[in-house]
């Protein structure tokens, strides 16, 4: 699994002219997301109020668009510069959900479903409000937790239903009243970013580290990742002063990874958990994340789902999960086709149709 040489997509079940003309298509629909990620990101790509929307972490520019398709752990095809480190933006957040997956392994956090504050103290889960809070809502991206953290407030991400198609009568980043948490989903950052922060105090180092030394590492990844937090993300913890790292590079930082090491990881996904018959992440942990939140249907713990009503690939399996992030990019884990597919900078309205293409390459 670690020799990763192109073999021959006909040997593992595909149309090799189909499959050509799938990634044809993508290259074809390069997203219209400046390459200058800066750029994008100082003209207010995510439409925020422009006094707590600025970028407070690093940025890079982007290349044009890179992929890899994988099949039974082989890699089939690749197109683009594979090997160059990119921002992934929100895929981060799945990052988040492998780290929980080590601190239950490790015995670090015994149950997702306690309060965050009995190991994760003094970082805002004490008012009345927050108190309860879990890690598994927290994951769910139902915690409605309140507060500010590295000078963004929760509310910037109020009114961000990613799950709805109709345009609200509510602007993106206004007050809304709270609910209780675990009653309420709304994609953010914000409590991404929270849950970033309580999983460094739980494991007493920076999740750079533990990504690194606990799941990267033994999946024979490069050295060539990082994971960026923002330049005021600095704590000290016991001594040390550690970064908080960014959940989804929404304002910057995030986790800079090569198309490859992407490749790696969902294969890890597809493994449950398994690299080399070695258990990476708890094969029970990754079945865990793939369930859906019954708020949301089509996700999960910081994993989309393809759920067959809210699902985003209407012509996959029911089963397929993928990690997503802006510009667009993918992360896609099809267990019911044993395939992995990477795909990095393509038009959010044409990667349905690509992963259609994909599939339809797989057909007798």
């Amino acid at each position: 699994m670690d020799d990763w040489k192109l073999a021959d997509p006909t040997v593992l079940g595909f149309n090799d002219e189909l499959l050509s003309s799938a990634i044809k298509y993508a290259i074809t629909h390069e997203s219209k997301m400046d390459r200058d990620i800066g750029a994008a990101l100082a003209r207010g790509h995510f439409e925020e109020p422009s006094h707590i929307g600025k970028t407070i972490g690093p940025v890079k520019p982007r290349k044009a668009g890179s992929g890899a398709i994988l099949r039974n752990g082989r890699l089939i095809k690749t197109w683009g510069d594979v090997n160059y480190v990119d921002m992934s933006f929100s895929i981060t957040k799945s990052y988040l959900s492998l780290c929980t997956g080590v601190a239950l392994k490790n015995g670090i956090i015994s149950d997702v479903h306690e309060p965050v504050r009995e190991i994760a103290k003094d970082i805002g889960f004490e008012s009345s409000h927050n108190k309860d809070i879990t890690w598994a809502q927290l994951l769910q991206l139902t915690s409605e937790w309140e507060g500010t953290l590295w000078g963004k407030p929760d509310w910037i991400d109020h009114h961000r239903d990613l799950n709805s198609s109709a345009e609200s009568e509510f602007k993106k980043g206004t007050k809304r009243v709270l609910q209780k948490p675990g009653t309420y989903w709304e994609y953010n950052d914000v409590r991404v970013n929270q849950l970033s922060l309580a999983l460094m105090l739980a494991f007493r180092c920076s999740l750079q580290e533990v990504l690194k030394k606990n799941v990267m590492e033994p999946i024979g990844a490069t050295d060539t990742w990082f994971w960026h937090g923002y330049e005021n993300s600095w704590v000290e913890v016991e001594g040390k002063k550690l970064q908080a790292v960014s959940g989804g590079a929404h304002w910057g930082g995030g986790l800079w990874i090569s198309t490859m090491d992407q490749a790696r990881v969902g294969q890890l996904m597809l493994n449950k958990g398994y690299w080399n018959k070695k258990e990476i992440i708890p094969k029970s942990w990754i079945e865990e994340c793939v369930k859906p939140c019954p708020l949301a249907p089509n996700y999960g713990y910081l994993w989309w789902l393809n759920h067959p009503e809210v699902g985003m690939f209407p012509e996959a399996p029911n089963s397929a999960y993928f990690a997503l992030g802006v510009g667009t990019q993918i992360m896609y884990v099809d267990p019911e086709n044993c395939l992995v597919i990477i795909v990095r900078w393509i038009e959010k309205n044409r990667v349905a149709k690509f992963i259609h293409l994909v599939l339809e390459s797989l057909k007798p």
